[in-house]
């Protein structure tokens, strides 16, 4: 399924760092994949923080945004 941008919502902002929430029925495969939040490139930055609600999982994701493409990554 492509990317929903009705659930999406910023939980906090401050010093140019978003904590996001995104909450999808679509496994965390799905989510997770390269390019799924182009839509909104934007509006995330690298750094930011994506907490994921899927289908099967949940998780904290780090945002990286690079030549137009966003990916999320495990926190380290």
């Amino acid at each position: 399924m492509a990317f929903q941008n009705k659930n999406l919502s910023v939980i906090a902002y401050a010093n140019g760092f978003t904590l996001w929430h995104y909450a999808e029925n679509v496994t965390m495969a799905t989510i997770t994949a390269s390019g799924y939040f182009n839509d909104v490139k934007t509006l995330m930055n690298t750094g930011d923080i994506v907490i994921i609600n899927a289908s099967d999982n949940t998780s904290l994701k780090k945002v990286a945004v690079a030549s137009g493409n966003v990916t999320t990554a495990a926190l380290a």
